[in-house]
């Protein structure tokens, strides 16, 4: 009994060991690279790589002022479009769960949330790109935050969602209209619910979601 222990417990070590060296070992090659783009790219950092435009090819010099002006107006294009259609959508979905509509709304987010990049920039293209003529920060903007409205709206949906009935009932009793319990009272406590919620997670899981949602973010 006392050896299988023993040959159990010497084989879990050798098992664990080997499953460090071989995640040390697929990471050390991402590891170099990394390091090797950091001491190569940090002597070209310099505030004139953010306030420059970038040169013609074969001349020294330039920055990135362009690309970081695009991507700001593109983000913004997209959060003014995607947030309040999709903070909206998920409001109702919250308030009215069991209506047929709002069944509508739950399953085209989910299949949204499930199509392919590509298409809707496809269709950016074709209804926003083609009949102009040329790319512009609207178009992009337009595709993204196509993309972000069917997040943003089952996102909403679940952070309501750990609003109490009573909280609602409350207000209603108190003489709030319906839509300005929805605004004024669920909207304000849910995301201080959900930061209460996450903080009492094990440690071991923040991370996982943190990763999670980053990657569902970036598309």
């Amino acid at each position: 009994m006392i050896r299988t222990a023993r040959r159990r417990h010497a084989t879990s070590g050798v098992m664990i060991g080997l499953t460090y060296l071989a995640a040390i070992l697929a990471t050390l090659p991402l590891l170099l690279i990394l390091l090797h783009l950091v001491k190569q790219g940090a002597s070209s950092l310099s505030p004139s790589f953010f306030t420059n435009t970038p040169r013609p090819v074969g001349e020294a010099g330039g920055g990135m002022a362009n690309a970081i002006v695009g991507t700001l107006v593109l983000i913004g294009i997209a959060v003014a479009i995607g947030l309040p259609v999709g903070i909206g959508a998920g409001l109702y979905l919250s308030e009215k769960k069991t209506t047929p509509l709002a069944h509508s709304v739950r399953f085209l987010s989910d299949v949204l949330n499930g199509l392919p990049s590509i298409v809707i920039g496809i269709f950016a293209w074709e209804f926003l790109v083609r009949p102009v003529g040329h790319f512009s920060a609207l178009a992009g903007g337009v595709a993204l935050g196509a993309m972000m409205i069917p997040l943003v709206t089952r996102t909403t949906e679940e952070m309501l969602g750990v609003v109490p009935t009573s909280l609602r009932e409350a207000a209603l009793a108190l003489g709030y209209s319906q839509w300005r319990t929805s605004v004024s009272i669920v909207l304000r406590t849910a995301p201080q619910l959900s930061v209460f919620r996450t903080s009492v997670r094990s440690l071991r899981t923040v991370p996982i979601d943190v990763i999670l949602k980053v990657g569902m973010a970036r598309g």
